[in-house]
Parts: structure tokens; sequence; C-alpha cells
């Protein structure tokens, strides 16, 4: 700081500073001092309140410890007096409630009418809108008998989430409108709460276990019971959540009324022993049917633990044990609830992302109307949505269950912050909300590299008609540079130092000087074949003994496609070190040559008349350069001749060569031209060395003949022979 641009003080014996830097030395030297106090202060109140906070959880968790573990006497609890304390109780609450309405009807109606009506809105556009964005996967449909198992998962997680939510959004809109327009009095607004709470919990229950179990459409069930079980388990798992949400509404009022302990723990005794019963029921009930018509149970480890839990509450409660029992009972229905909500979601994300089924969905059925999305991004987006459902089920319902177990939520804010804020490991700061912020921008980088590469590419470079590899180029440039800035950009906004980065790149220097020679030649090879363009896609190149056309050109590899649909992937390197024949480079004008052989005695010029005949009135050959035809050698067992043909597109040579020859065929029987008897002399193409074509022995025929020169010989002279003494043809 300013104190260290000063430098240190003149020592003992040397020159004094003059008094303008000494009065500004001590100056800063006090508030330095200054400083330090007031942060040694606020470490000394950081280390108290860190002091208080944890006494605080521990005094909490030694009282939880004390509510489950405490014993209570059941005797005054079931006494008769118990009976006269609830009416005591139920008349103050009645008077209560009546004070409250005539009082809110009196001078609150308008404002009743208006929030009631808000909060109905709002849960009207939150389910309708939900209905008509989700559409399919909101209701089952009677008529599919067959659904698939993501389409069962997703509506039993669908239906009953959002009208969960619909009716949540009523209640909790409809309390927040009431305080707002000071309709509520304290004491209505806990019952309120409370009353609100238990409303939602019984409703989320009765829609999970209606679209798990679906009473009325088997087919749509996610545990294969049958119908009569099914409708016995939504009936009593609802029973349980209404008994647990009206004990629950009524202990917010005993609390409130003060009302005596027996009442209190009469209330959780009657609860913990009907949700004990109802879970043994449960336990016992026999949903599976068999082959042979027989009724089968639950499978052991289920039966069991119902049984287990069933019992526990009962006999807690019986011992006085009520806190626990109804602890126990509680976590049953809520927790439960949960878990099995949470458990469908993550079922649902597995199934989105496996193969293929995120393309089945109305999202992935959208994608692919609306873009040029093909199956193999379709599935890797569906990972992605998947892993989405995965985290947003972790980041809705952990918190819940910390909340049900007990745990404080100012806790889980400050643990949520530290977690989003920054975990210091070491030296290094690991900040979610850093990350996820740096792979947003990196994912918005992408997606507008790729729409300016469409733009570019579809709308600029097309209409102003520019060469096909030319725009592949531009596009491929665009890309990578775009996708390297979203990358930087993506880096700085997660709060890493690119500074820092360049320890590493020094570090992965020498690892590039060694191991990774190869992939940075490819990586240059590659840019000097965008920049030069010695071949683009769509050319038809020959490189060795590969012949193909071009169908990717990338930074590390080359993409060709041979004539037999093989896909060769070329390093970069090798294109640039060794030669490579382009057939389509400037032009696709090229020449087909096709080797014809006649016998010996044949009418050479007829011969040469009808060949050029043939090669000038084929529809693919130009007149200019114009087609000709070259008397090329005596053969060992053939005269033999060239037909030499330019074409506009020579990708069309096969189909020119094949047309020919049966021109050829045609013509020489119509004109009494004699073939060698040989069959291998009969017709040759001149192709270059990869020509896509299925004879690919000619040559090797040809080579093979030099061994039967003697044959050949004896053969021409019966030919000779054969041709001198044939009489005149009268046409």
């Amino acid at each position: 700081g300013r104190l260290e641009q000063l430098g240190a003080a003149p020592a003992a014996g040397q020159p004094p500073e003059p008094d303008i830097v000494s009065g500004e030395r001590q100056a800063l030297v006090s508030e330095k001092a200054e400083i330090n106090a007031v942060i040694s202060q606020a470490q000394a109140l950081s280390i108290r309140i860190s002091g208080l906070i944890d006494k605080i959880g521990n005094m909490r968790s030694e009282l939880f410890r004390n509510l489950l573990t405490k014993r209570y006497v059941l005797s005054d609890a079931l006494s008769p007096q118990v009976f006269s304390d609830a009416q005591d109780e139920y008349t103050n609450l009645y008077k209560a409630v009546s004070s409250w309405l005539s009082f809110a009807f009196k001078f609150k109606f308008q404002a009743i009418l208006a929030a009631t009506f808000v909060a109905l809105g709002l849960a009207l556009v939150l389910l309708v809108g939900g209905r008509r964005l989700f559409g399919r996967v909101f209701e089952a449909d009677p008529s599919n008998e067959d659904p698939s198992y993501l389409s069962r998962l997703s509506v039993a997680f669908w239906s009953t989430l959002l009208p969960t939510l619909a009716v949540a959004a009523f209640l909790g809109s409809t309390i927040f409108f009431f305080n707002y327009y000071n309709v509520l009095r304290g004491d209505i607004g806990l019952f309120l709460n409370a009353l609100a709470t238990a409303i939602g919990v019984v409703f989320c229950v009765n829609r999970l276990t209606n679209a798990a179990l679906e009473p009325r459409l088997p087919n749509w069930r996610l545990i294969p019971v049958e119908t009569g079980p099914a409708r016995w388990l939504v009936r009593l798992t609802t029973a349980m959540a209404v008994v647990i949400s009206v004990n629950t509404f009524l202990s917010v009022i005993n609390d409130k009324m003060g009302s005596p302990l027996s009442l209190t723990i009469a209330r959780s005794f009657g609860a913990t022993i009907i949700v004990g019963v109802i879970l043994i029921l449960m336990a016992m009930l026999r949903p599976f049917k068999a082959r042979d018509g027989s009724w089968r149970p639950w499978p052991a480890w289920l039966r069991y633990t119902a049984l287990a839990l069933g019992l526990f509450t009962i006999v807690a409660a019986l011992l006085g044990y009520i806190g626990l029992a109804l602890f126990v009972s509680l976590q049953v229905v809520v927790t439960g609830t949960a878990l099995i909500t949470a458990y469908i979601g993550f079922l649902s994300a597995q199934a989105i992302g496996e193969e293929g089924a995120f393309a089945n969905t109305t999202v992935g059925r959208w994608l692919s109307a609306k873009s040029s999305y093909e199956d193999t991004a379709l599935d890797q987006l569906g990972l992605v949505v998947s892993v989405a459902i995965n985290v947003m089920i972790v980041l809705v319902f952990l918190p819940l269950i910390l909340l049900m177990w007990g745990f404080q939520l100012g806790d889980i804010q400050a643990w949520a912050y530290k977690l989003a804020t920054g975990i210091n490991i070491g030296s290094v700061t690991i900040s979610v909300t850093g990350i996820l912020s740096g792979i947003v921008v990196f994912i918005i980088g992408y997606f507008l590299t790729r729409w300016f590469q469409g733009w570019l590419d579809g709308s600029v470079m097309a209409r102003g008609k520019v060469d096909t590899g030319v725009r592949n180029s531009i596009r491929l440039a665009v890309g990578y540079a775009g996708v390297a800035l979203a990358a930087l950009v993506g880096i700085s906004a997660a709060g890493i130092d690119l500074s820092s980065l360049a320890l590493v790149a020094g570090a992965l220097s020498l690892g590039i000087g060694f191991g990774l020679q190869n992939v940075v030649s490819n990586f240059v090879s590659g840019l000097i074949l965008l920049a030069e363009r010695p071949f683009k896609v769509g050319d038809w190149i020959v490189a060795g003994d590969v012949s193909g056309t071009v169908k990717k050109i990338s930074v590390r590899a080359t993409e060709i496609e041979t004539f037999q649909r093989q896909s060769v992937i070329l390093p970069n390197s090798n294109l640039i070190n060794n030669a490579v024949g382009n057939w389509t480079h400037r032009n696709k004008l090229g020449r087909v040559d096709i080797k014809v052989g006649v016998a010996y005695g044949s009418d050479v010029k007829q011969v040469h008349a009808v060949l050029l005949e043939i090669a000038r009135s084929h529809p693919m050959v130009l007149k200019n350069p114009e087609p000709f035809v070259l008397f090329s050698n005596f053969g060992p067992a053939a005269l033999e001749f060239e037909i030499r043909v330019f074409l506009a597109d020579v990708m069309n040579g096969n189909i020119a060569q094949n047309d020919i020859r049966f021109a050829v065929l045609e013509k020489f029987s119509s004109e009494h031209i004699e073939m060698p008897s040989t069959p291998r002399a009969v017709v040759e193409a001149h192709k270059p060395k990869a020509w896509p074509t299925d004879d690919d022995k000619i040559e090797a025929d040809f080579a093979e003949q030099e061994q039967i020169k003697a044959e050949a010989e004896a053969e021409k002279k019966r030919l000779v022979k054969s041709r001198k003494t044939k009489k005149p043809d009268p046409d």
C-alpha cells in the first residue's frame, strides 16, 4: 500500500526524511494500527458467534433427543378428564374462530374475495398451463393399452407434481394475500397455516398413490398389483396421511390454546396407534395374483419392514414413548411420500437418458421436427436432460427431507450459501455458483456459435453462391473459433484466473514435445488443409490405396467415403506429407479410357469408325474436347483399341464406361466384327490405380496373358486362316 511506497524509515546516522513524508508515515502507521484492531475485534466476535451457533445447535439436538426419549405416563392421558379437556378446548376454538369470522366478513369481506379469486387464478394458470405444456405426460391415456415404462413414469411424476404445486400455490397465495390485507389475526394465522399444510400433505399423498397404482387403469400402474388391492392401498395410504395431518393440525391448536399435557398425550397416542394398525394392515395385504389364482403377499423385505414399523409405533406408544412413536409415524408418511416422489423422478430421469428414449418424448419429437437434430444428438441431449432432472430433484427434496428430520431452515440456508459461494480446499476455492455460471455462459456461447454458423452458411454464403468447399471451410473455422471463445469466456465467468493456466500450459508444452507430436502435427496439418484447400468436401481424391469422396475435414483427420460406402479416417499429416490426387480439384471435367480388343484379321478402319461413332453418340460424352479412338497395340491375342472420351462430371465415369461397353458389344454383333476368343481380352478399361469399379483384377489378367503367349500365337494363326476362307457378307 501507500506505506510500502514510502519505503523504510531512515536508519540511525542517515539524513532525516522530509517533515511531510514523516507526517504521512506516522498517519499511515496509526491508520494501520486502527485497522488491525478492528480486524482483531471482528475475528474475536466471529469466533464467539461460531461458538454460540455450535452451542445453540447442541441445545437443539439435546432437546430433540429428549423429546424422542422422554417417557410419559399414560394413565392420566387415558382418564375421562381428557374428554372434558377436549370439550373445553373445542369451545375456546369455536369462540376464537367465530369472533374472527364475524370481524372478517363485516370489515374485510372484499379483501377476502379479492385474495381468494387471485389465489384461485394463480392456481388455475399453473394447472392449465401445465396441462397445455406437458400434454400427454400429465394424464394417463385410457386408449393406450401398452404404454411404455417412460410414459408411465412421466405421467406418475408430473400428474403428482403439477396438481400438488397448484394446490400449494392456491393455499400459499391465499394466506399471503390474507396477511397482505390484514385479514388474519395472529392465532388464526397459525391455525390457517397448519390447516393449509395438512390439506397439502393429504392431497399430495392421495395424488401420488393414485398416480403410482392407477386403480382405474391397470395398464398405467407402476406397481403390478391387482385392482382390488390397489384401491385398498390408496385408501389406507390416504387414511394414514389424514391421521398424521389432523394430528399435526391439532397439535398447533393445543399449543396455541395452552391445552393440558394429558390432552396432547392422548391425541398423539391415538394417532400413533392408528398409523401402526394401518401399517400392519398394509403389510398383511396380498396384492399379487399368481397364475393358479392364488394371492401372493408383498416381497419379504417390504412386508417385514412395514410390520416392524407398525409394531414399533404401537409398542413405543404403549410403553409411553409418545414422542418417538409420533416421530416415526410422521416420517413414514411425510418422508416416505417425499422419497417415493423423488424415486419416481429419478426413474424418469434414468428412462429419459436411455438410448432412443428422449427422441420419443414430446420435446424430442418437437426438436426433431423443428431443427436438424439427429438421433445421436437427441440421445446426448437426453443425457443432459436426465442429469438436469436428477440435480433438480436433489435440490428440491434434500432440503425438505432435512427439515422433516429436525434440521433448522437457517442451518440448511447457511450450508447452501457456503456451498454456493465457495469451499476452500487449501489455497483453492471451489464455488458451485461460479462453476454453474461458467457452464451456462459456455452453453450460451456454444449455441450462439451454432446459430451464427447456420445463419452465415444458409443466408450469407448461400445467397452469394459461394463454393461448397469454401462454405464448409469457413463454417468449420467459425465453429472452432466460436467454441474456443465460448470456452475462454466460460472459464473467466467461473472465476478461474486465466493467467494461472500459464503454468499448466508450460507443463503441457513438455508433454506436447514428446507424446503429442502426432496430435499437434495433425492439428497444424488440418489448419493448412482448411487454409490452402487442396481438396474440399465433395471432391473425389486418391490418397495412396484409398479412393473416394471427401465427407468431412476436421482439424485432426479427414473422413473419406469410398465408393463401397466405407468411411476411411485419414490423419491430416498423411494428406499433407504424401501425394494426393484430386479428380475434381478445379472442375469435374475428366477423361475416361476404355480398352477394346478385336480379333486379328478384323478391318481396323471399320473398327475405328464404329468405336468413334459409339463414343460420339453417348449423351454424357463432351463434343469439345471431342472423343477419339486410339489403335494402341498389337496384343498377344487381340488388336487393342482405346476409346478416350471426356465427361463433364468424371464422377459419372462408371456409368459412361458401362453404357459404352454394352454399345460396343451390340454394334460389333450387328457389324459382324469378331472379338478374340480369349475371354480375358474382350474388353478392358484404362483406369487410375484406385478407379472405383468392381473389376479390379483386369490388370492382373493381362499380366497372366504373358504366360500363355505360345497358345495365343497359335490362336492368332488359326484366326487368320479362318478369316481368309470366310465368305464375304452379302450386306
